[in-house]
């Protein structure tokens, strides 16, 4: 993309590279204001290499605070891995924070969703994971009442899949998933640290066990500035 730009725009480019190396992730950048005069060049000239460096991911612009230097995309593969094994297998420390818990009924939308009677009971909560102290995404997750009885909200500040396996002996084999863009209401925005502007990405999903239950439906807000999914794709017939 940068190969054919202009020598100035090129020029400043490389300045800007140089300057995000030497600044930890996440860190503000000096305004356009002065870096036009630091370098001798006029704004638009600075802005359009901004704006080279904004598409490639290494610089994010937030609406009324400035630019700043990104931090590297987790990248999850869409398997039957849960928060917490995914994140440990990058070498950091994945925590939770309890959000809602409380037992419902199942309405008609949401007990077809589990394949369970309409009317019985169901274990509702939401909780917002982290990666060494950073939200990375709210998850709204409901579970079968009678597939996890005795269930409280203090077993379940690690993952709920090993939990499921080891207390209840329902081991997840499987799963369907769907993701689409979103951007995120207020709150939502506010528990994971991010402005209502910031787009993030919307999961859904049933996993089911050996027995072919399903023993939780989960939605979840994945930060768009910290997340990138992967698929691996094969060929077969239709």
């Amino acid at each position: 993309m940068y190969a054919s730009l202009p020598g100035k725009v090129a020029e400043i480019r490389a300045l800007l590279l140089n300057l995000i190396d030497s600044l930890p992730e996440g860190a503000a950048l000096p305004s356009e204001r002065r870096l036009a005069e630091r370098w001798h060049v006029a704004r638009m000239t600075l802005r359009r290499a901004v704006d080279e460096l904004v598409l490639e991911d290494l610089l994010v612009r937030r609406r009324g605070s400035g630019t700043y230097t990104t931090s590297p995309k987790l990248a999850k593969r869409l398997a039957m891995v849960s928060f917490s094994e995914s994140i440990r297998r990058r070498g950091m420390t994945p925590s939770t924070r309890m959000l809602e818990f409380r037992t419902l009924k199942a309405e008609r939308a949401l007990a077809g969703r589990l394949r369970i009677p309409v009317g019985d009971p169901v274990i509702s909560f939401a909780r917002l994971r982290l990666a060494d102290d950073e939200p990375m995404v709210v998850e709204r997750t409901v579970v079968p009442g009678a597939y996890v009885p005795g269930l409280a909200e203090e077993h379940l500040e690690g993952s709920l899949y090993e939990l499921l396996a080891s207390r209840y002996g329902a081991e997840v084999v499987s799963g369907t998933s769907k993701l689409e863009p979103v951007m995120p209401d207020q709150r939502t925005a506010g528990w994971l640290g991010i402005p209502v502007t910031q787009p993030c990405i919307a999961f859904s999903g049933i996993s089911l066990d050996r027995r072919e239950r399903v023993c939780e439906y989960t939605t979840g807000i994945y930060r768009g500035d910290r997340y990138a999914f992967t698929a691996e794709l094969r060929t077969g017939t239709l």
